[in-house]
Order: C-alpha cells, then structure tokens, then sequence
C-alpha cells in the first residue's frame, strides 16, 4: 500500500465515535486508522487539532472527512504529510470560501430546520433531526447514541473561510450519499464534479460510514492505494 496512515476527521453534532464501524475495517486491511476529536470551536481550531494527529504519524498520511470535517480536511490537508483526501457526505469550499458559501446556492436539506442553539455561540440537532434527517437509516438505538454522544458546533465554524482549498492540489475521493436530508445531495454531486474526484454514490442518509461501513472502509481503502 501507498499509505499506512488513515486520519479520520468526523463533523458537526458528531464525535470520534462516528468512525467506530470503519476503524475496525480499516485496521483489518492493515492501517493504522485513527479518529481526530475535533474541538468543534473554530476551523482553525478544528484544523490545529487534525495536525497534532498528523504530527504524530510517521509517515505519509491519507485524511478522511466527514460533513464539516471536509472542509476541515480542505484545510489541514495543506500539511506536507497528506497524499490525498476522502470527503464522506462532506463540505469541500473552495479557496477563500466558506462553509455557508459553498452550499449558499442549494435549496436547504430538512435537517437544517433541526439545527437548534445550545448555550451562548453554539447548535446542536434535535432528537428528531437525528433519528429522520441525520441518520434516518440507522435502528433507533444507535441514533440515540449518536444523539448523546453529538459535539454541539460553534455557529461561527460554518463562515469561518478556507485559505488555499487541498483539493485544488491533492487527488480527491468523494462518497456521496443518495438520500442525504443534512446536506443536499446536488451539491455533494456538484463538489465531487467539480473536484474531478473519484466518486461513489451510496443509497445512504448523511452517516454512510455507519450505514455502510464495508463500502466505505473499501473505497478508503482504495484511495490509499491509489497515492
């Protein structure tokens, strides 16, 4: 393989454990994958956290982004050591750009109406936003974990703007997700286009990794390869 390292960047209203499916998958193929706690504060706080990851890697690095954390990874793909990045569901602005820029032009996805605030600065989804617009495909039991164990964002995250967007300069994967009610599925579609990214389309609400783990630990599998 190209690259032992896989960094797995999760979004908003998500933690670490939204890789939990795929880690296992992954180090079965022989990676070392393993999971940012992004602070959820700030892109650069988001970004520096991704770093430390890396820095603690010896060796080329492949990064992996979820929904917010894509443009996360746009961000900190910058890093010397990353080869490539995969955009799962995921935000990719372009060079001084925005989150709420990049989908500004796309009618909203139903789940942005369940974006609520939580406390001074901060959103969170609602119970309902997660069990039918976040991950209406998942049992009820692991949407009520995914609930419990959701990182609130920092309203200020999705305008904060990307310097020199990595997909620009880096090759790209990106899996997007049919029936995604989080972020509209065009502009998952449009990205990937515009990206000229290697591209997958799952039949999947906006957590394919936890939906369908086995596709996604294969097509991040394959990126690695192709580095």
């Amino acid at each position: 393989m190209s690259v032992e390292h896989i960094v797995l960047v999760h979004g908003a209203f998500a933690d670490g454990s939204c890789w939990s499916k795929v880690i296992p998958l992954l180090k079965a193929r022989g990676f070392h994958a393993i999971a940012v706690q992004n602070p959820l504060s700030s892109l650069a706080d988001d970004v520096a956290a991704v770093h430390r990851v890396i820095e603690q890697m010896d060796g080329r690095v492949l990064l992996v982004g979820h929904s917010w954390g894509g443009a996360v990874i746009t961000e900190a793909g910058n890093h010397s050591a990353v080869e490539g990045l995969v955009y799962v569901a995921a935000g990719a602005p372009d060079s001084g750009s925005s989150f709420n820029q990049w989908w500004a032009d796309y009618d909203p996805a139903p789940g942005a109406a369940e974006i609520k605030p939580y406390g001074e600065g901060y959103v969170a989804l609602t119970p309902k936003g997660v069990r039918e617009d976040f991950a209406q495909d998942l049992p009820a039991g692991e949407t009520d974990v995914i609930y419990a164990t959701q990182g609130p964002l920092a309203a200020r995250c999705f305008d904060d703007t990307i310097s020199t967007a990595a997909w620009r300069v880096k090759p790209s994967w990106y899996i997007v997700a049919e029936h995604d009610r989080t972020i509209p599925p065009a502009v998952e579609k449009d990205s990937a286009a515009r990206m000229s990214a290697h591209t997958l389309t799952l039949e999947s609400s906006h957590v394919p990794m936890l939906s369908h783990p086995e596709e996604v630990a294969a097509f991040i599998s394959e990126a690695a390869a192709a580095v």
